[in-house]
């Protein structure tokens, strides 16, 4: 399994409307084969920060990077950038997430 993490600075001004912008993409991963999650979330600390988590089977993540909507998506993204986005790409055992046994809930 690949697990990619991504972190966006935009525009403070245009934080707002991020989210609204990248919903077609958004939706689009999620409905791709390889792919076994996207999550996207907002920091608490800096509105104007975004991060990406997501998961996709071995081959899932070279298929998404080639798709269509990758492509639109990048143009979209690109003119609410501040700076260039960070990531990290790792190939993980495993096929989903486990569960956090120290806060097991009955």
């Amino acid at each position: 399994m690949q697990i990619v993490n991504v972190r966006f600075h935009v525009k403070p001004e245009l934080a707002d409307a991020f989210p609204a912008a990248i919903a077609d993409l958004v939706d689009a991963t999620r409905a791709e084969p390889g792919n076994l999650w996207y999550l996207w979330s907002r920091s608490l600390d800096d509105p104007s920060e975004f991060v990406v988590l997501e998961g996709y089977t071995d081959d899932g993540f070279a298929a998404h990077a080639q798709s269509a909507h990758f492509q639109a998506g990048g143009a979209k993204i690109h003119p609410f950038l501040v700076k260039t986005p960070e990531i990290i790409v790792r190939q993980v055992p495993g096929d989903g997430w486990d569960q956090l046994g120290v806060l097991a809930v009955d």
